[in-house]
């Protein structure tokens, strides 16, 4: 071979894909050209395109392009927008111009199908991007804007911004979750004003526009109708009753485009909704709590069943044991607790071990009372003997409600009341009046207003109450008893 050969112009790239857009504001499918200095999106309608005009390049391969769009997806301004979708740059422009005609024509439920094929980033997708069992949110990434919320219509509901914040809710909706708890709101009918609790979510219609849904409370979910073409057995009712998910995966029935599609169910155990979630995007962790799981306890989750497990070290380093199972409503694999099973296992060890009452005194306070974990504050007070006020606990029917715990070091139990106990005992101490009454009555003390009265004090009795009374008051008499 020469040298100075002359390179073959005509030399064949490798073949990559490019990207298409649809603004889901104007409906008009767009070739990419990248993302300006400002985040801005930089389009090419397919028929402008000029023969060397380039458009974004990205690479076939699955890791790659992942790393790339997640990337390419974060820079970008208001990137709830668009969707997004992947197609070989050579065909780009007949395939955006394809796309358009069908977008025309398509009907609502037509452009929903379109998502299936819909390219979304990494930690994004905000069904396939489950928390972990820590239940921490803090790496997920926000699906919504507070832009993007229409604030008039929450108004209407007694709702701004600064007061979701307070309450911590806004994140959770900015997540693309429903608010964690019920938030209180009051409808105004002009003639009428209703007020109820709801959980809140955020929804995107098929024009792009951010709509709010409300989940009002149920008295109980209606388990004997068809849910999606799903018919509860009795095992289901059960399940879904105690512990809030069925237990299982059905195929469910998308109403819309009659789809079948395996998912799990689970109650809503605050409002009693029922809901349902694509068996395809259960996510399940590797390791719960220190616990790492194998093939077949991963498979035993992914088909909704719940799994017990021993020896998980909580966040403060103590052992703990539970069931642990993925909840449809919350997207991530839960922990269940069994109260009676633990009240038992702990009365059958204190049976066969008497020692065991002795050691009760030493016992580790434990960090979850009824599925609520507390913050690390609650933990430190509750563990030293005090009365830590705890909130979003949830009853049998969904209920929520809030009281009063303190750790009893000599039993080793909780101790819960609706009040504060602490309050309690400062009412149950006698006033000065019934003070007064008890010790000239019972401790023979005297008093000097009523010193000289002979029949016993009445009740919250200081000094003389009627005319007989007042004249022995006056007439000296001898001490009955110390001085007060």
């Amino acid at each position: 071979m020469e040298d100075n050969q002359p390179s073959n112009t005509n030399e064949i790239k490798p073949a990559t894909d490019t990207l298409l857009v649809l603004n889901i504001h104007n409906n008009t499918i767009e070739m990419v050209k990248g993302i300006d200095n400002e985040g801005k999106l930089q389009t090419v309608p397919p028929e402008n395109k000029k023969e060397n005009e380039q458009l974004i390049r990205v690479d076939k391969h699955g890791d790659l392009f992942s790393n790339f769009f997640s990337n390419f997806y974060r820079q970008l301004k208001n990137p709830t927008h668009f969707n997004f979708f992947k197609v070989s740059e050579y065909d780009a422009v007949d395939t955006a111009k394809d796309l358009q005609q069908y977008v025309d024509q398509a009907s609502p439920e037509e452009k929903e199908q379109l998502k299936e094929y819909e390219i979304l980033p990494k930690n994004t997708n905000p069904l396939k991007n489950q928390k972990t069992m820590e239940n921490n949110t803090d790496n997920q990434e926000y699906r919504f804007q507070p832009e993007q919320i229409d604030w008039k219509t929450m108004e209407k509901f007694g709702l701004t911004q600064e007061k979701l914040e307070k309450m911590n809710a806004l994140d959770p909706l900015l997540r693309g979750y429903k608010t964690n708890t019920l938030i209180p709101i009051t409808i105004n009918l002009g003639a009428a004003v209703s007020k109820m609790d709801v959980r809140i979510s955020l929804q995107e219609g098929d024009t792009g526009d951010i709509g709010i849904k409300l989940h009002g409370i149920r008295r109980e979910p209606n388990l004997n109708l068809k849910f999606l073409g799903h018919e509860f057995s009795e095992e289901d009712k059960k399940n879904l009753m105690e512990n809030g998910n069925m237990g299982r995966v059905v195929e469910l029935i998308n109403p819309k485009t009659d789809e079948i599609i395996p998912s799990v169910i689970s109650r809503d155990r605050l409002t009693n909704e029922l809901v349902a979630y694509r068996a395809e995007y259960m996510k399940i962790p590797d390791e719960i709590k220190g616990i790492k799981l194998d093939e077949h306890q991963k498979q035993t989750l992914l088909e909704g069943k719940p799994l017990y497990l021993e020896g998980m070290t909580s966040t403060k380093g103590t052992t703990f044991d539970a069931t642990v199972q993925f909840n449809a409503d919350k997207r991530y694999v839960e922990f269940i607790f069994d109260n009676n099973q633990k009240q038992q296992h702990s009365q059958s060890q204190k049976e066969s071990n008497p020692q065991n009452q002795n050691q009760n005194k030493n016992s580790e306070p434990p960090r979850v009372f009824r599925d609520k974990e507390l913050d690390d504050k609650q933990y430190e007070k509750f563990k030293a003997g005090e009365t830590v006020y705890i909130s979003g606990l949830v009853d049998s029917k969904g209920k929520e409600y809030q009281g009063y715990i303190t750790f009893n070091k000599e039993t080793a139990k909780t101790d819960f009341s609706f009040t504060n106990p602490n309050k309690l005992r400062e009412k149950a101490q006698p006033s000065e009046a019934h003070k007064t009454q008890t010790a000239v009555n019972t401790d023979g003390k005297t008093n000097e207003a009523t010193k000289n009265i002979k029949e016993p004090l009445q009740s919250k009795q200081q000094e003389p109450v009627n005319k007989q009374q007042q004249e022995q008051q006056k007439k000296p008499a001898r001490s009955r008893g110390r001085k007060m």
